[in-house]
């Protein structure tokens, strides 16, 4: 990297040496290594690496850490070029305007679903080299940003956008306030990176690391002191109690009326008000081609377990909720139209996304057990702490025994390590047992089922990943971020591993 610096040199524009090293910061934007925050080893470690290097190359990539890097990574290329300047080392013309900009307008391109913002935030040096940054909000993704560019077209780029939606209804072009637009998008960067630390998938464009730096270093040049703008079609918080009413007021419109299992539909509302209300922002009533598909082909098939009733039901039951919802939130009989034609189109996909546990052999009175909240997503680390829950032992009726409980638990433990009753410490190391098998039933933290499963996939024996997760866990004590720290630097396990 200290030998691509050296092109610093030569450009003459502050903002193409900004955009050169963003993409430098960017190549490691996302990576995790192991034993150690990815930022602080090799953001960090490249800075100090070219303070001892002193080169004009490795000043003015210092120079562009500390307005682009991280808060830490910023401070230290700030004192490390400070001291090669007092040294004279020569610096080109461009350093003195790196970041120096100010904002000149921001503005947003909506569509009327409420799926996405396009948020265009324009800049200029001191009145020159204007230039805008674009940035992709996508509200299907828990309002994550997904894209980011940079284009010095700034004028053409505006009469775009606005000349689109003048002829589309279905796209909204406006100026918003420089706070708003800084709050919006710094919710979605913290979005994107919460996604990341959870390991999601790769969800973001292939450009957004190169830019991410640059974006992040250009809204904190908006003003601030705003809260984050609510999304399209956002409503008062759902209680509890509001959520049954909007579910009863479905299910008593005319939108409903065609649908023949009461039962299912009323369970199926449930789980499209849920979705909308602890995914959508609270958005429960807004509808979408692009919702409705995440919904029934992402979402469902992960978390929700549903009777073979509800699995027939949905797909009718989501489109009279079309039926119900869109006209109340303004969506005109095309939009509404288009989405229903999304469900349909979905549905056939669906029965092949949604595997019922009990196709691959399980009893689904076993399958209720372990999911008493529904949450599919838990059936195999829970299946993986209690294999032992139906048939007798000795005079135990396993059938009976409820793994959510902690007394049954502790009994179905006890029956796990029937043959370590001799132990002397057996009391204590049931103990730790307990607390590792209440902390995969939850799935708190993460890393620990994560870990599980890459020792598994190893070949490691049920009992000895268990004691692995035992040790670490005694280890660390209660500390949840050096916890799932340690947990994510487990690749196998020692040849001698803890009893």
């Amino acid at each position: 990297m200290l030998l691509a610096a050296r092109e610093l040199l030569a450009v003459r524009s502050p903002l193409d040496a900004e955009l050169m090293v963003s993409d430098m910061l960017g190549a490691w934007w996302g990576k995790r290594l192991r034993g150690g925050d990815v930022e602080q080893i090799l953001g960090e470690g490249l800075v100090d690496y070219a303070a001892k290097a002193g080169s004009p190359a490795a000043l003015t990539l210092l120079i562009s850490v500390a307005y682009l890097g991280t808060a830490r990574q910023a401070a230290k290329a700030e004192g490390a070029a400070l001291a090669l300047m007092e040294s004279d080392v020569a610096r080109p013309g461009w350093a003195e305007r790196v970041g120096a900009v100010k904002p000149a307008g921001c503005f947003v391109s909506r569509d009327i679903y409420g799926d996405q913002d396009t948020v265009v935030c324009t800049f200029a040096y001191n009145g020159e080299d204007t230039h805008a940054l674009v940035m992709v909000v996508d509200y299907n993704m828990r309002g994550m940003a997904r894209d980011a560019w940079v284009s010095t077209q700034v004028d053409k780029l505006l009469e775009q956008a606005g000349l689109e939606a003048a002829g589309n209804p279905m796209l909204r072009f406006e100026e918003i306030e420089p706070q708003q637009a800084r709050a919006l998008l710094e919710f979605a960067m913290k979005a994107t990176k919460e996604a990341y630390d959870r390991k999601a998938p790769k969800l973001v464009s292939d450009s957004y690391s190169a830019y991410h730096a640059f974006a992040r270093s250009r809204i904190k040049a908006l003003p601030p002191g705003r809260k984050r703008p609510a999304p399209p079609h956002s409503e008062a918080p759902y209680t509890r109690e509001r959520r049954a009413m909007l579910a009863a007021e479905f299910l008593s419109s005319d939108a409903a009326e065609n649908l023949s299992d009461p039962s299912a539909a009323s369970r199926c509302a449930d789980h499209i008000i849920d979705y909308g209300c602890d995914q959508d922002f609270g958005r429960p009533r807004r509808v979408s081609p692009t919702k409705c598909e995440t919904f029934l082909l992402d979402w469902l098939p992960r978390k929700v377990m549903l009777s073979p009733a509800e699995q027939d039901a949905m797909p009718h039951v989501l489109s009279a909720w079309v039926r119900f919802a869109g006209y109340r939130i303004g969506l005109s009989e095309h939009a509404v139209r288009a989405t229903l034609d999304a469900v349909w189109e979905a549905t056939g996909r669906f029965t092949e996304a949604y595997r019922d546990p009990t196709t691959f052999g399980l009893d689904r009175s076993l399958v209720e057990r372990l999911l008493p909240d529904g949450d599919l997503s838990a059936l195999a680390r829970r299946a993986f702490v209690f294999p032992m829950l139906q048939g007798k032992h000795g005079d135990i009726d396993l059938d009976a025994l409820n793994p959510a409980d902690e007394a049954d638990r502790r009994i179905l433990l006890e029956i796990d390590h029937a043959s370590e009753f001799d132990r002397p410490d057996f009391a204590e190391h049931l103990a730790w047992h307990q607390e590792i098998a209440g902390r995969l039933w939850n799935g708190d933290p993460p890393q620990m089922w994560e870990a599980a499963q890459r020792l598994i996939d190893l070949g490691h024996d049920r009992h000895d990943v268990l004691h692995v997760l035992i040790e670490i866990a005694e280890r660390i004590g209660d500390h949840p971020d050096e916890l799932a720290a340690a947990l994510d630097d487990i690749a196998d396990i020692p040849d001698e591993p803890p009893a």
